[in-house]
C-alpha cells in the first residue's frame, strides 16, 4: 500500500523524525518562544525534518507500526525534544532570575514590563538581561548547535530507547539546581557593590542622624548598579558563552543516561 508515492512505513519514519525535530525546535530558546508564529514553527520543523531525514534514516527502526505503538513512539520522541529544550532554557531562566534579584536590590521591585518571549510580566532589569542573552545566543550561532545535536542524537539515542530508570532524572535535577548557582554568578558583581553601598549608607546614617538615607539610597544604588552592569558585560558574555558551548556535552550526557 502506497500513499503519495511513498510506502506507509517510510511515512511513519518521517513522522517519528518530525516528532523529535518539532519538539526541539518548539522548546528551544528564542525560536520556540511565543513571538514566533505557529505556522513558521510548523514549516521550519517540516523543512528541517525533510532536510535531515536522509542522514538519520539508517538509524530509524525499519518496520511498520500499529497505530498505538506509533503514537507511543512519537510521544517518546517529543518528550526527548522537550527535555533538551528545557535544559537550554535553564540558562535563560538563570539570567532572568539573576536580573530579578539585581532589580529588587536596586529598588526596581515594582518596575515590571511585559516579556513577549515568555508572555508574562518580568522585572525591568530581568528583561534587559534576557534580551542581552538572546543577542549573545544569536551572535554565537548557538541555534546551529541544536541542528548539529539533532542529527547526532539519532546516533547516540535511536528512537524507542528512552529509559528513566538510570541517572537521567537526577541529572536533570542537578542541572535545575545549577540554574540558581548560575543566577548568583550573573548577579554577584552588582550584589557585592550594592551590599557595600548599603553598608556605607548604614554607617552614614549612624554618623549623621539628620541624613535621609532612605531617599539618598535610591539614586546611588540605581546609578552604581547600572555602572557595574555596563562594566561587567564582558564577564556576562564569557559566562553565557561557556554555558552555551557546553550544551552539546550536556545533551550527549543526557542521551547516554536515557539510553540506559
Amino acid at each position: 500500500m502506497e500513499l503519495l508515492l511513498f510506502p506507509v512505513a517510510k511515512l511513519q519514519l518521517i513522522l517519528i523524525c518530525l516528532a523529535r525535530v518539532a519538539a526541539i525546535l518548539g522548546s528551544m530558546p528564542v525560536f520556540g518562544s511565543g513571538q514566533v508564529p505557529a505556522r513558521v514553527k510548523t514549516m521550519l520543523a517540516i523543512f528541517v525534518t525533510l532536510l535531515i531525514f536522509p542522514l538519520v534514516e539508517p538509524g530509524l527502526p525499519n518496520y511498520s507500526f500499529a497505530p498505538l505503538p506509533l503514537m507511543l513512539l512519537v510521544a517518546n520522541e517529543a518528550l526527548l525534544g522537550i527535555m533538551m529544550g528545557f535544559i537550554a532554557r535553564l540558562i535563560f531562566t538563570a539570567v532572568e532570575f539573576g536580573g530579578t534579584i539585581v532589580g529588587y536590590q536596586m529598588g526596581f521591585a515594582a518596575a515590571n514590563v511585559y516579556d513577549p518571549q515568555n508572555q508574562r510580566q518580568v522585572s525591568l532589569v530581568s528583561q534587559f538581561q534576557n534580551v542581552f542573552a538572546i543577542l549573545v545566543f544569536l551572535a554565537l550561532d548557538v541555534h546551529h548547535i541544536f541542528l548539529e545535536v539533532l542529527v547526532d542524537s539519532y546516533r547516540i539515542l535511536p528512537p524507542g530507547l528512552l529509559d528513566f530508570s538510570s541517572e537521567a532524572v537526577p541529572f536533570i535535577m542537578e542541572l535545575t539546581g545549577n540554574m540558581f548557582v548560575l543566577a548568583i554568578r550573573f548577579s554577584a558583581p552588582v550584589l557585592a557593590v550594592l551590599l557595600l553601598s548599603g553598608l556605607v549608607l548604614g554607617i552614614l546614617a549612624r554618623v549623621f542622624p539628620q541624613l535621609n538615607v532612605f531617599l539618598l539610597s535610591f539614586p546611588i544604588n540605581i546609578g552604581m548598579a547600572f555602572v557595574i552592569i555596563g562594566l561587567t558585560m564582558n564577564l556576562v558574555v564569557a559566562l553565557l558563552s561557556r554555558e552555551f558551548f557546553t550544551l552539546p556535552e550536556t545533551f550527549e550526557q543526557l542521551m547516554i543516561y536515557l539510553r540506559g
